[in-house]
């Protein structure tokens, strides 16, 4: 039987964007609502999905090779493991459920809450679901405090359950939903692409794991850009370039009449709105947009 790479898809509020991640990327998964094994177009690789929470755990084990979690469960695991990071990091990847960017862990009371610091908390109790790495925040601080862990809707336990909360935010629209300030930051994380130290040590899996960590940087670095291409008359072309930002610099080739040439750039896709009708001014012509799944740097 051919052997194929185990990589651990998580499960819940990352599982759609990193199916769409993998997308962009060139891998097409498929996730039936009941089964924990979603197809891909890639016999080479096996998926399984885990709850981020557990796959830094899973992947240490060996169970499976490699999988996506947040830096915030990767620390979870290695303070429960004594400090010692059993993982490798391969790629970091900012996205997260809503957005491509980093979510925040904090410390957060209710609005009308006597605690303005963290150091206020002295023998207080904190609902978290992250309470290794809480218990290293507050230990570090120098501030006694019992850590509890929460099965859900932390952000309904203060004032009566507990004191405090510490809580994953991506907006912050929820803490403020439920009347809570931010006191201060215990943590940010974004998503890693993880993998098992003896799994690396196989070389087609590490070459596998390298190629993919590849195409999902690309599959980022594309989040957000286009492609622009145009023609303009050697007499304009300062003007234009002047108007044009670039990933590195603009590429211009020549065209069949020596009068013209081609200019091909990457910008961001919020500019293009007010972009085009400045690059017409400049009279610049045959304007083409064009969507980007990857960019390699």
């Amino acid at each position: 039987m051919e052997e194929r790479l185990k990589l651990g898809i998580p499960k819940g509020s990352l599982q759609d964007a990193t199916i769409q991640l993998f997308a962009r990327a060139g891998f097409n998964i498929y996730a039936a609502s009941r089964s924990y094994y979603p197809a891909i177009d890639d016999p080479e690789i096996e998926c399984m999905l885990i709850r981020a929470q557990e796959m830094a755990r899973y992947v240490a084990d060996g169970v499976i090779d490699a999988g996506l979690t947040g830096q915030d469960w990767i620390a979870e695991h290695t303070a429960g493991n004594g400090g010692m990071r059993c993982v490798v990091p391969l790629a970091d990847l900012i996205y997260a459920k809503q957005s491509f960017g980093r979510v925040r862990w904090v410390l957060a009371v209710p609005e009308d809450s006597r605690y303005r610091e963290p150091r206020d908390l002295e023998d207080a109790t904190i609902a978290t679901e992250l309470v290794r790495v809480t218990q290293a925040y507050f230990m570090r601080l120098g501030v006694k405090v019992t850590v509890e862990f929460s099965w859900g809707a932390t952000e309904v336990k203060p004032p009566v359950l507990a004191d405090a909360i510490v809580e994953v935010t991506e907006t912050g629209s929820s803490l403020r939903a439920n009347r809570l300030r931010v006191i201060d930051t215990v943590l940010e994380s974004n998503t890693q692409l993880i993998a098992n130290p003896a799994s690396l040590q196989v070389a087609w899996r590490r070459t596998k794991l390298e190629n993919i960590a590849l195409l999902l940087r690309a599959a980022i670095e594309a989040h957000g850009r286009v492609g622009m291409m145009l023609n303009v008359r050697r007499a304009d072309l300062e003007g234009v370039l002047g108007l044009l930002p670039a990933l590195q610099r603009p590429t211009i080739s020549p065209l069949s009449d020596d009068e013209w040439v081609a200019v091909n750039t990457i910008i961001e896709e919020r500019t293009v709105r007010d972009l085009i009708p400045r690059l017409k001014g400049a009279r610049a012509e045959g304007i083409v947009e064009y969507p980007l799944n990857k960019i390699v740097l």
